[in-house]
């Protein structure tokens, strides 16, 4: 049987979500995308799961868009559509929209389609020497999946433009110094047992609440003026919420 594109491991309520093309340093495929988006839902919809971790298996996080994929592709005006349709917009709605915190374990290398997913994640947690970059411009193409608008968002304007214009490679290092990654760890190994530790944490809160925080800080990128946004805070109804009272019995003074 063929191995799936992707695999997902449920423990301790965490969905470790994992990209599954080791050989291809899990490169995308509208195949592996669509598998991507299902292995997203289900996570979101088991109610014991409250946190999910994207990784990839074998050397690296994602080398991104497959490149042997898009040599046998036609373009128009430098758009990769054609080749996935709908599917990569519905992959990062997905992460963004999931009701779980998406938390992006990056190692190895993250270029280009795969650092736009990876920005549509809650956070990305990687490692000091992993390579990262934006390079649309060096094969011609034009972000559509998100880059212009959130890698901008992560580490500035003026920073992101430099990053997209050169296609300049960077590290882990430099992405957590930019704001763009959380942290970046020493090695594979600290970066697993970190990642894994702040799942947990995240797992161990009420996910209504967490939920509700989540669709709050999407609130925060619509920009509104502050007053606006502070009285939306307050405006907007959670009913999903309906453990406080058990959670507070357990509060000792």
């Amino acid at each position: 049987m063929t191995e799936p594109l992707v695999l997902t491991n449920r423990q301790n309520g965490v969905a470790t979500v994992t990209l599954n093309r080791p050989e291809a340093l899990n490169a995308f495929t509208p195949e592996l995308l669509t598998e991507l988006i299902a292995a997203l839902k289900a996570a979101g919809d088991d109610k014991d799961c409250g946190a999910i971790v994207l990784e990839g298996a074998g050397r690296a996080f994602s080398a991104g868009v497959d490149l042997k994929l898009l040599q046998r592709a036609s373009f128009e005006a430098g758009k990769v559509e054609g080749i996935f349709g709908d599917t990569a917009f519905s992959a990062a709605t997905a992460l963004r929209h999931s009701p779980l915190p998406v938390i992006a374990k990056v190692h190895g290398a993250c270029f280009t389609g795969a650092l736009e997913m990876a920005l549509h994640c809650a956070f990305i947690l990687t490692t000091a020497d992993t390579k990262f970059g934006d390079t649309h411009v060096k094969w011609g193409l034009r972000p559509s999946w998100g880059m212009s608008q959130n890698l901008a968002r992560a580490v500035g304007v003026r920073r992101a433009r430099e990053l997209t214009f050169t296609a300049a490679g960077f590290s882990g290092g430099d992405a957590a110094t930019w704001g763009l990654a959380n942290a970046a760890f020493p090695d594979k190994e600290t970066l697993d047992r970190e990642t894994t530790k702040r799942a947990a944490m995240i797992a161990e809160g009420s996910r209504g609440a967490v939920a509700a925080a989540k669709d709050l800080y999407r609130l925060h990128e619509e920009l509104r003026p502050l007053e606006d946004a502070l009285a939306e805070e307050v405006a907007r109804d959670y009913p999903q919420i309906t453990d406080t009272a058990d959670r507070l019995k357990g509060f000792a003074k």
